[in-house]
């Protein structure tokens, strides 16, 4: 992926000096700004780096999902509940990893209405390669050593409790 054209400044920075000559100072404003453009940069690292096994980085938490549950299977229900998205995105997510071979759908014994999504063979094999190449990577937090790592899953904790994520226990 090429990288962009590297500012003589900081875009984001100077955003906030005009925002706050304009309306006062607001931090919110500028943090949100550099979540959304990290937010950015890390998807396309990570999608570059899964895209060589055909996945996107959502295809590779579904698959990573799968590798978690006891039997290598889960609900469709329970895969949008742990991915914290939308059941249409669900689908769409598990029936491309279907057609690439690296998950089976079938009924589900527990719930005739309902739909398990199965790692298979070939999806084993593939989210393990992928995780080795985003492990050397670091996920593309490289900048960050492990103490700040966990800073910034500290700091970002609350917004997620707040957000309704999980109980916050």
């Amino acid at each position: 992926m090429p990288k962009p054209l590297s500012l003589a400044f900081d875009p984001i920075a100077r955003a906030d000096e005009l925002w706050r000559a304009r309306w006062g100072s607001v931090p919110s404003m500028g943090a949100i700004t550099s979540i959304m453009r990290a937010q950015q940069i890390l998807l396309g690292q990570v999608d570059a780096l899964v895209k060589p096994y055909g996945l996107t980085f959502a295809r590779y938490e579904a698959l990573v999902l799968l590798t978690f549950s006891q039997t290598g299977a889960l609900p469709m229900s329970k895969i949008g509940e742990r991915l914290m998205v939308h059941p249409t995105s669900v689908t769409n997510t598990v029936d491309r990893l279907v057609r690439a071979g690296l998950v089976d759908k079938r009924p589900n014994p527990n719930d005739g209405r309902g739909t398990l999504a199965a790692i298979t063979g070939r999806g084993r094999e593939v989210v393990e390669a992928a995780t080795a190449d985003l492990v050397a990577a670091d996920f593309g937090l490289g900048a960050y050593d492990a103490e700040e790592c966990a800073e910034i899953f500290a700091l970002l904790r609350p917004l997620r409790i707040a957000a309704g994520d999980f109980g916050g226990t």
